[in-house]
C-alpha cells in the first residue's frame, strides 16, 4: 500500500512542480490575500476631494473603521479590503493600491514609531452635516457646499428657523455659510436696488418678527448664541469668508447698537467700540467695530487688501507642521499633498494675527502680512475652525460669477483643508492636546 502510493506521488511531482509557481504568483494577485486598500494623498492622487468622499462613503454605510494615516503620503487612508469599496474608488476615479496585510502591518509599525512624526487615527462614524444658508438664491456660491457636492458628501440645509427651533442637537458638524451675523445683509447697501437684496433684506425681517425681535441684528445675535451653545456642548463648527469674523462681532456687541440706520432705521452707538465684551467671544479680542454704512468691512479683524500688500501672484500661506503624536488634531486639519497654499480673497479674507485669542492655534499664516488664515480652537467641548477668504480656486470671486468647476480642480490643496474638517469629527475620541 505504501509502496503504491509512494509510486502515485513520483508519478504526479513533475506536474506538482510546474503548478506551484503558478498558484504562488496567483494567490499575491488575488485580492483574497491582499487584505487592505490604500488611498494615498500624496501628489500620486489622481482625485484627493473625491477620496475624502469615498472614506466619508464607507463610514456612512459600512460598519467598517478606516485608519487616518497622518503625515503618510500626504494623510493616506487604509481600510479592509473589499471589492465594493475598490469597484466604487474605480467609478469615482480615486487612485488606491491593494496591499498585503503583512504591507499594511508595515505601514502601521512605521507610523506609530516614535521616532517619526505620524500616527494613525480610525476613523470611525460619519458625522451628520447641516449647512447654515439662506433658503432663497444667493448671487454667491459657497466653497463648503461646491465640495460636499463634488465629493459626494450629503449634508442638510438648516436657517434661522431651525436654530432658533433647537434642531442643531441633531447634527455633529456645522458649517455657516457666508453669512453677515450683525444683521447689516453683508454691507451691501449698494445693492439694494438688486432683486436678490430686497428679498434677503424681506426674509431675514419676516423671520425676526416671526420670533418676536424688533431688528435683524436681534434675530442674528440669538442665532449665533445657539450655534455658541452647540459649539459648547460637543458641536464641530465651520465658518469661511465673513462668517467668521461678525460671528465675534455680534457675540462682543450685544445689547450694544452697532449698526447704522440705513439697515435697521435707528442710528448706531457712536460709543459702540467701548462697550464691546470680548470675553463673549470665540476666536478674537480687542478689535472695534466699523460703524459707517458705507464701509464694507465689519471690524478690525479682517487683513485687508491694500493692508497686505499682495497679488494674485505672490498671495501663499504656509501650513504650519504639527506634533501627529501630541496634537492630532491640528495636525488632522492640516494633512495635505502642499504645505503651500494659494492665496484668495474674501469680504472677510484673513485675520491680523494680534486680535487673534491665545488660547486659538494659527493652522495656517501668511508671516510676511502678519496674517493667519485658517485657525481652531476648542470651546467648552467642542471645537471650530474659522478660514479665511471665499473660494480656495477663484482668487477674486466676484457677486454674480459663475460657481468653480471643481472637475479642474480635483487636487485643490485649498479645498483639501475644508475636507479635513469634515472628517475630523469621526475620529476615534480619546484624550487629544490642541
Amino acid at each position: 500500500m505504501m509502496v503504491n502510493l509512494q509510486m502515485k506521488i513520483e508519478r504526479f511531482k513533475p506536474v506538482i512542480r510546474f503548478i506551484i509557481p503558478f498558484i504562488i504568483f496567483f494567490t499575491f494577485l488575488h485580492p483574497s490575500s491582499a487584505n487592505r486598500l490604500l488611498i494615498p494623498m500624496d501628489e500620486g492622487q489622481t482625485n484627493h476631494l473625491k477620496s475624502y468622499g469615498i472614506a466619508f462613503w464607507i463610514l456612512s454605510n459600512y460598519d467598517t473603521e478606516i485608519d487616518w494615516l497622518l503625515n503618510y503620503r500626504g494623510g493616506s487612508f487604509m481600510v479592509t479590503y473589499n471589492q465594493k469599496f475598490a469597484s466604487e474608488m474605480t467609478v469615482r476615479g480615486v487612485s488606491y493600491e491593494v496591499i498585503s496585510e503583512a504591507g499594511a502591518a508595515s505601514i502601521l509599525e512605521e507610523v506609530t514609531a516614535p521616532d517619526v512624526n505620524m500616527d494613525a487615527v480610525k476613523l470611525q462614524k460619519a458625522p451628520k452635516i447641516a449647512v447654515y444658508t439662506p433658503k432663497t438664491k444667493q448671487p454667491w456660491d459657497d466653497a463648503v457646499t461646491l465640495v460636499m457636492t463634488y465629493a459626494e458628501i450629503p449634508y442638510d440645509m438648516i436657517f434661522d428657523e431651525e436654530v432658533l427651533n433647537d434642531k442643531l442637537p441633531e447634527y455633529d458638524w456645522l458649517h455657516l455659510h457666508h453669512e453677515d451675523f450683525t444683521g447689516q445683509f453683508g454691507k451691501f447697501i449698494h445693492f439694494k436696488d438688486f432683486p436678490w437684496y430686497r428679498e434677503q433684506k424681506r426674509v431675514a425681517e419676516e423671520i425676526a418678527a416671526k420670533f418676536g425681535f424688533s431688528k435683524v441684528s436681534q434675530l442674528k445675535l440669538a442665532v449665533v448664541k445657539k450655534i455658541a451653545e452647540f459649539v459648547s456642548g460637543g458641536g464641530y463648527m465651520f465658518a469661511m469668508c465673513n462668517a467668521t469674523d461678525t460671528f465675534d462681532v455680534a457675540l462682543a456687541a450685544e445689547g450694544v447698537d452697532i449698526v447704522e440706520s440705513v439697515y435697521d432705521g435707528d442710528p448706531a452707538d457712536k460709543s459702540a467700540n467701548q462697550k464691546l465684551n470680548y470675553d463673549a467671544t470665540l476666536a478674537f479680542r480687542d478689535f472695534k467695530v466699523v460703524i459707517p454704512a458705507y464701509e464694507i468691512e465689519f471690524s478690525e479683524i479682517d487683513n485687508q487688501q491694500e493692508q497686505r500688500g499682495l497679488h494674485e501672484n505672490n498671495d501663499f500661506f504656509t501650513l504650519f507642521q504639527f506634533s501627529a503624536k501630541w496634537d492630532p488634531i491640528p495636525t488632522m486639519l492640516t494633512q495635505n499633498h502642499s504645505t503651500l497654499i494659494k492665496g484668495f480673497l474674501g469680504q472677510t479674507t484673513a485675520f491680523k494675527k494680534k486680535f487673534i485669542k491665545p488660547e486659538v492655534v494659527v493652522l495656517a499664516e501668511n508671516k510676511s502680512a502678519g496674517e493667519a488664515r485658517y485657525i481652531h480652537s476648542t470651546y467648552g467641548r467642542g471645537f471650530f475652525t474659522f478660514y479665511g477668504g471665499h473660494d480656495p480656486e477663484d482668487y477674486q470671486h466676484r457677486v454674480g460669477e459663475e460657481p468653480t468647476d471643481l472637475n479642474l480642480h480635483p487636487n485643490s490643496a485649498g479645498y483639501r483643508l475644508i475636507l479635513n474638517n469634515i472628517l475630523f469629527p469621526a475620529a476615534k475620541k480619546k484624550k487629544l492636546k490642541t
